[in-house]
């Protein structure tokens, strides 16, 4: 059953929270570890049912709770996710994607791994509500240091948070540790474009990356471009890696909806709706020429030995 995002049981941000929201959009000086950020955000979701937070995938969706939900289908689709695997999703966000996942695909058992508090506390309310609390486990926990066991699970997945872990390298040796031999890691994830070769728009891509990285908690180790990317996932001792860039079915069909969808403008946090007003008036190339989004998926080896650089 769809839950819609407007329920009043769910918190919303108070007056300090949104004080705190607009220096952080207005001001250089205040800024905020992802956990914070999020937990100010509070359940200021995107959609209008469930509380997804991506910004959906919009090859055939029509309307951001199908993007939304076409994005974390395409992540499942490209693990092969099904009745016999354990799957550790880590940054689950509010767990729509765990719900959605355990429901269409019917993995064996899905582990949660979040370090905001309250979305941790709020998505297990959900998760048992949908009756899904015996197969969908929540723990607050860090993507770079995951309370889990070596080889305890088949795919490891993370949809749009891997640009704020500490690092994405670091992630990447746990996602290798946690996963069974010849287990899959798929992301979703925003990572930096090829600089453009007009020295303007190089400028510009520089200064929207500078900004989006101080604003959104990204480390600088992590302004990886599609090639270091990929050397990365080998580094860290995965095979049969493919980054495969989708932002051309993310960026426009998210740019156009939040000019031709009201409600979606509003359920943005008040202090992002001025800038976004004033970005609408630019084509979808210039707003997000430094980004690249990308599908990455690889495996863990059959028989896999210690990464190149692992402790």
């Amino acid at each position: 059953m769809l839950e819609n995002n407007s329920d009043a049981t769910h918190p919303r941000p108070s007056l300090r929270d949104a004080v705190l929201l607009a220096a952080w959009a207005y001001t250089p000086f205040q800024r905020l570890a992802a956990r914070d950020l999020y937990g100010l955000l509070a359940t200021r979701a995107f959609t209008a049912n469930g509380l997804y937070l991506n910004l959906g995938y919009w090859r055939t969706a029509r309307t951001i709770d199908e993007a939304c939900e076409a994005l974390a289908t395409l992540v499942a689709e490209a693990a092969a996710m099904g009745p016999d695997d354990d799957v550790v999703d880590v940054g689950f966000g509010f767990a729509d994607q765990d719900m959605l996942w355990m429901e269409r695909f019917a993995p064996r058992h899905i582990t949660g791994l979040n370090v905001t508090p309250m979305q941790v506390r709020l998505a297990r309310q959900r998760v048992r509500r949908r009756g899904l609390a015996d197969r969908i486990t929540l723990i607050e926990g860090s993507a770079t240091a995951m309370p889990l066991p070596d080889a305890c699970c088949d795919i490891v997945t993370a949809v749009e948070c891997a640009f704020h872990f500490h690092t994405r390298e670091h992630f990447l040796g746990e996602a290798f540790r946690v996963l069974r031999p010849g287990g899959r890691l798929v992301l979703a994830d925003v990572i930096r474009a090829a600089p453009e070769p007009d020295g303007w728009r190089q400028r510009v891509q520089d200064f929207t990356w500078t900004q989006f990285a101080q604003k959104f908690a990204v480390p600088a180790a992590n302004a990886d471009q599609r090639a270091p990317y990929t050397a990365k996932l080998r580094a860290a001792g995965f095979e049969t890696v493919d980054v495969t860039p989708i932002g051309e079915h993310v960026f426009p069909g998210w740019h156009r909806a939040l000019g031709y969808d009201r409600a979606l403008f509003a359920r943005l946090p008040l202090a992002g709706r001025l800038p976004y007003r004033l970005l609408l008036n630019f084509d979808a190339r210039t707003v997000y020429g430094a980004f690249d989004y990308v599908l990455a998926s690889a495996r863990k080896p059959t028989q896999a030995g210690v990464p190149n650089g692992a402790v």
